[in-house]
């Protein structure tokens, strides 16, 4: 996955939903293993949390953008 915001922007709307829902699989097994104990570097956490984060703010902007459009 794509790291900067900038490289977030450049994906197509399909590649970007994609993104958010790996996001979000990838920081709910972290919060599994952190429950249970297994999780040794719990700076993945925050980690995850910023990328969904990211990507989640990019996808509201496009949606702004394009509703701004229409009006």
């Amino acid at each position: 996955m794509a790291d900067s915001a900038r490289d977030l922007r450049d994906l197509p709307d399909p590649e970007l939903a994609d993104a958010i829902t790996t996001a979000r699989r990838e920081l709910f097994g972290l919060r599994f293993q952190n429950a249970t104990g297994e999780l040794e570097n719990t700076s993945g956490l925050r980690a995850g949390r910023r990328a969904l984060a990211r990507l989640l703010t990019i996808e509201q902007e496009r949606k702004l953008r394009s509703h701004n459009q229409e009006s």
